[in-house]
């Protein structure tokens, strides 16, 4: 690594705010991750240069906007961390168009607020705009890909800047091409939006039921919002720095697909543990079935809370699928509890569970 003098010297030109031994804690909403030297982007052309003079020296990079999906190691980053603070938002006739590091609820409610619909069921969802195409963010029946128009993207091997269609990303569930791959820099994002206000078709019974709808009708955004927003404090999923059950990644692991082959013998063992007569809840997918990940950690004996009010890094008490620091817990601590699920639903289920969160550093 080089010392902090020379990448300030590098970097002189670009445009970004050079820190160093910036507790990279502060930069999730995990709130965990030791120290790093962090070179803050306001703009577009400062990240493009920023990442551009790094690769060039071969020094390391670490792409940090919202923090929400990070899971950093207590050693920090043995690089530079570049901080996407790009925030400008463009809202059109039928679209919406955001810069990277723009806050994704502040988008959403920009939209909602202008009159448009389109976005409402990922209100309340932590991190920035151009996190969501990364990881394919979905909730309450929606995800990106299905909204998505297009991504701007820098590509770090050729420095080709251009505008990607949501095919080439390969998105499944909650994934894309564009994550575990330090390949290109997403720079902008386009969602369509509707122009007459309505929400997206309703896919979710929860949400359906809460505002007196069928599964696939419309409502006005700003109801759905209004309730998407309620349902995810309910669990803990909004932030809010006086509430330790947001201290987290949010959903630490997927919801698993089983596929057809072994399908009868999860449900066997489900049954086994819990009873013929306890309804599993499952949703067919393409190749196979989908379990709740959140319900297979509870009744594998991982209850809300657990592992007790003392531990540092704790299950959230309102949603079994969130891992929370409950004020001082570590990174170490947060990956040992990670593991202790994820092994005890595999033990109890067969079922491996596949942890959501970008790991620097950290071996679960």
């Amino acid at each position: 690594m080089v010392s902090f003098d020379d990448l300030r010297d590098l970097l002189a030109a670009t445009g970004a705010r050079l820190r160093d031994a910036v507790p990279l804690a502060e930069l999730t909403t995990l709130r965990v991750g030791g120290p790093g030297v962090v070179a803050e982007c306001a703009s577009t052309e400062s990240l493009i240069a920023t990442v551009r003079e790094l690769d060039a020296a071969a020094i390391a990079v670490l792409l940090i906007a919202g923090g929400s999906n990070l899971l950093i190691s207590d050693a920090g980053f043995d690089g530079v961390v570049v901080r996407i603070a790009t925030e400008d938002v463009r809202i059109g006739a039928d679209s919406v168009i955001a810069e990277a590091g723009a806050n994704w609820d502040a988008v959403v409610a920009a939209t909602v607020a202008a009159g448009f619909g389109g976005l409402e069921c990922l209100s309340g969802i932590p991190g920035s705009a151009g996190a969501t195409p990364v990881q394919n963010v979905g909730a309450y029946g929606v995800e990106v890909a299905s909204l998505l128009r297009r991504v701007r993207l820098y590509d770090r091997a050729s420095g080709e800047i251009r505008w990607a269609e949501p095919e080439e990303l390969g998105f499944g569930y909650r994934t894309s091409i564009l994550k575990h791959s330090s390949a290109a820099v997403v720079l902008e994002v386009e969602f369509a939006l509707r122009a007459d206000g309505s929400s997206a078709p309703l896919g979710y019974r929860e949400l359906a039921s809460a505002l007196d709808a069928a599964e696939g009708d419309s409502r006005p955004a700003a109801a759905v919002r209004a309730e998407v927003l309620r349902l995810r404090a309910s669990k803990g999923m909004v932030l809010d720095p006086a509430d330790h059950d947001t201290w987290s990644a949010g959903s630490f692991f997927t919801n698993p697909v089983v596929p057809d082959a072994r399908v009868a013998a999860v449900l066997a063992a489900v049954s086994a543990h819990v009873g013929p007569d306890v309804a599993v809840p499952t949703w067919p997918v393409a190749g196979g079935v989908k379990f709740s990940a959140g319900w297979l950690i509870e009744r594998a004996g991982f209850g809300k809370g657990f592992p007790g009010p003392d531990a540092p890094a704790r299950l959230s008490t309102k949603h079994t699928l969130a891992l929370t620091n409950r004020g001082a817990a570590t990174a170490a601590e947060l990956a040992e509890l990670a593991r202790t699920v994820r092994d005890g639903v595999a033990e109890r289920f067969g079922i491996g569970l596949e942890p959501e969160p970008v790991t620097v550093g950290v071996v679960l």
